[in-house]
């Protein structure tokens, strides 16, 4: 009694001492620390710097290039006039400035489909973002309520400890009374001694339990959290719901992203095939001088303007061959938009099926817990009495155990399916 004292005072200590977290807590600090979603966001932020009429070629584009050369040469020159000019390391500069204000007029709408898919990769990068955000939620949420199950667990250890104290404290009464032997002692100690080492074991597994969540929140797994809660189930859920839901889901959202990027690839592409028609404007300034030859300066500048044209005629078939690869990519995208509704759909059919045999055998299970105290407590009252054996008590006190177990877990399966189904359906909550 003493041991079982002692470590019992050392774990409430522990959780007086520890730090109170709720379900928000720790969703909110998963939210701000993990690391898949700081990647997401800053992809989010990537692909919103992008979506620009720029970054898509549809500005101007202005260019500003200066050359100074200065050289030293040997001139010979014969004019038809008969002069001669002969001179050896004679000083030469050339300088030349310009610039140069390009402006895109026509290419086959290449620029409109491209700024298009810069637009859908932001917005598909912002679903990928929501995708991380439900699926951490959604895994806080579980680690959470793992927590909760197993310190529930060990409730029900401490309940069945509880009753072994009782039962022994009732036997060494009766062998005070000569009721009872040594043998009746030994085995009530031995059925405590035994519950004790399964809730060390518990108190272990809540301890590695709470680590992994503290891991899942990226915080230092060393850090003392408390949570008191209990496990609450949604038994509101319908299939067809959920079923018409999936659509909302941000993966598939994604892929619809996707498939109308490689659309406008698709038209990208054919764009290429088309002529280009740029103008062109600037300013140049020219200036070459020698220090000999029949030229010794020549300066010249003013403004200009002008079209360039471009008209692809032959490349080999490349671009035929890049927009077959873009219209198989796009197929492909459809493809795989199919599968995962259908992979969401046998799922959630299946979870379904958990979730509401869950919730029915919880019915079961709660008067199979409350008929299973029933029966303990009429155990003991009947071994006082010497109406039962240690023996019938033993089996009842089992009983009891296994059906608290059983509750817990059948709650949690709940549970899990219901945070399953809403991941899925984008309507989970906390």
């Amino acid at each position: 009694m003493k041991r079982l004292f002692i470590i019992l005072s050392i774990f409430f200590v522990a959780n007086a001492n520890a730090q109170q977290l709720t379900l928000l807590d720790a969703v909110n600090i998963a939210l701000k620390n993990n690391f898949d979603i700081q990647i997401a966001k800053n992809i989010v932020e990537i692909n919103t710097i992008n979506n620009n009429i720029g970054v898509a070629g549809g500005l101007p584009t202005v260019t500003a290039t200066a050359t100074d050369q200065e050289s030293i040469v040997n001139i010979n020159q014969k004019l038809n006039t008969g002069t001669e000019i002969s001179r050896t390391g004679a000083a030469s500069n050339a300088l030349n400035a310009n610039i140069t204000g390009t402006m895109l007029l026509f290419n086959g709408y290449r620029v409109v489909a491209t700024k298009k898919r810069l637009e859908e990769l932001q917005k598909q990068s912002e679903q990928q973002l929501n995708t991380q955000i439900q699926n951490i939620i959604a895994d806080v949420m579980l680690k959470y309520y793992d927590v909760v199950r197993q310190q529930s667990y060990m409730k029900t250890l401490q309940q069945s400890i509880d009753l072994s104290n009782k039962q022994l404290e009732l036997v060494q009464t009766k062998k005070g009374v000569g009721l009872a032997n040594n043998a009746d002692i030994f085995q009530s100690q031995i059925d405590l001694n035994t519950r004790m080492q399964d809730m060390q074991t518990q108190q272990l597994i809540v301890a590695q339990t709470k680590t992994d969540l503290l891991n899942l929140l990226n915080v230092r797994p060393d850090s003392a959290i408390n949570i008191s809660d209990t496990i609450i189930i949604d038994t509101t859920i319908q299939l067809t719901a959920i079923t018409n839901s999936i659509i909302a889901n941000p993966q598939i959202i994604s892929l619809d992203h996707q498939i109308k990027i490689n659309e406008l690839i698709e038209k990208e592409t054919a764009a290429l095939k088309k002529p280009s028609l740029r103008a062109n404007t600037g300013l140049n300034f020219g200036r070459n001088q020698s220090a000999a030859g029949q030229l010794l300066l020549n300066q010249s500048y003013g403004p200009f303007v002008g079209l360039s044209l471009s008209v692809p005629i032959y490349n080999g078939g490349a671009v035929k061959r890049q927009q077959q690869t873009a219209s198989i990519n796009t197929k492909n995208a459809k493809l795989q938009k199919e599968n995962l509704l259908l992979d969401y759909q046998t799922s959630v059919t299946k979870t379904y099926q958990s979730y509401t045999n869950s919730i029915e055998q919880l019915k079961t299970q709660q008067n199979t817990y409350q008929l299973s105290q029933q029966l303990v407590g009429l155990s003991l009252e009947r071994f006082q009495l010497a109406s039962a054996t240690i023996i019938e008590v033993r089996e009842a006190q089992k009983s009891f155990e296994d059906a608290g177990f059983r509750l817990v877990s059948l709650s949690y399966a709940a549970k899990v399916a219901e945070v399953e189904l809403k991941r899925v359906s984008n309507t989970l909550s906390f």
